[in-house]
């Protein structure tokens, strides 16, 4: 098991709802009450009161009595993918290989596989409408030494259809490439998060471990978004490796990345 970050629980829990508020986890339902997360997270209700205290003093969440907690828009926690535009993404090379050269060389659980509406989120980073119909497919990685990643993707229904058992059989990109699609490449971003009780379940972690955290948006030839993946894996089981070069005048030189590779053990 992973350890626990060093820091008070109530901070370990502020900052993982703050990540699911990201995420829009809570925007239908709301979020959850304190008898409800203190049973989740396995602490004191005046723990969990402690990080929504935080929420609140940040802007994230509003608490209206008798109508519970709720998302404030327009905070940090109003969307979870970042518009295009508003961060900086990397192209990265070879990474197309790199993940079919995974996604054959370890095991995979489909945990569910269902047709969905298209979040706001998910319809801006597919460039379809929202409420479009979307394939949703939650997937475990593993390899021969346990659990390496949790995997959410989203692939437009217009884009190409599988079923659960294709997925158990063959990698995702391998299912669209045989409907057709042709690859052009796609942009990644890498950050970091913590894992909530459901993802420290599957990865075999602790609450409140770090893990790495995978946006990535693959687009066809033609530069349509082919499918959104969320990737969360961890990071003693899992790694980039990115070479650089230097290139540019001798006063102005800067670094420039040539190839990613993935390493997992």
């Amino acid at each position: 098991m992973g350890t626990s970050l060093p820091l008070p629980k109530y901070h370990q829990i502020y900052l993982v709802l703050r990540e699911q508020l990201q995420e829009g986890r809570f925007d239908h339902d709301g979020v959850p009450g304190e008898h409800a997360l203190a049973e989740q997270f396995n602490v004191a209700r005046i723990t969990i009161r402690k990080a929504m205290e935080m929420l609140v003093a940040d802007g994230l969440v509003s608490r209206r009595p008798g109508l519970g907690t709720w998302p404030v828009r327009g905070g940090t926690g109003a969307q979870g993918i970042a518009p295009a535009g508003k961060s900086q993404k990397a192209h990265l090379t070879g990474l197309l290989e790199n993940i079919v050269n995974m996604g054959l060389r370890t095991s995979v659980r489909v945990l569910d596989s269902t047709l969905v509406g298209a979040s706001p989120s998910v319809a801006e980073a597919l460039h379809v409408d929202p409420g479009a119909p979307v394939h949703k497919s939650l997937r475990v990685r593993s390899t021969e030494a346990g659990p390496l990643s949790y995997i959410t993707t989203y692939v437009p229904r217009t884009v190409a259809d599988f079923t659960r058992e294709d997925l158990e059989r063959e990698p995702l990109l391998m299912l669209l490439e045989s409907a057709g699609v042709e690859f052009g490449g796609a942009t990644q971003t890498i950050s970091a998060r913590l894992a909530d009780a459901q993802i420290a379940r599957h990865l075999d972690v602790s609450v409140g471990s770090a893990l790495l955290s995978v946006t990535r948006v693959v687009h066809d030839v033609n530069d349509r978004p082919v499918q959104l993946l969320l990737g969360l894996y961890r990071p003693d089981r899992y790694q980039y490796q990115l070479q650089l070069s230097r290139v540019g005048s001798i006063d102005a030189k800067v670094w420039v990345s040539e190839e990613l590779s993935a390493q997992f053990h």
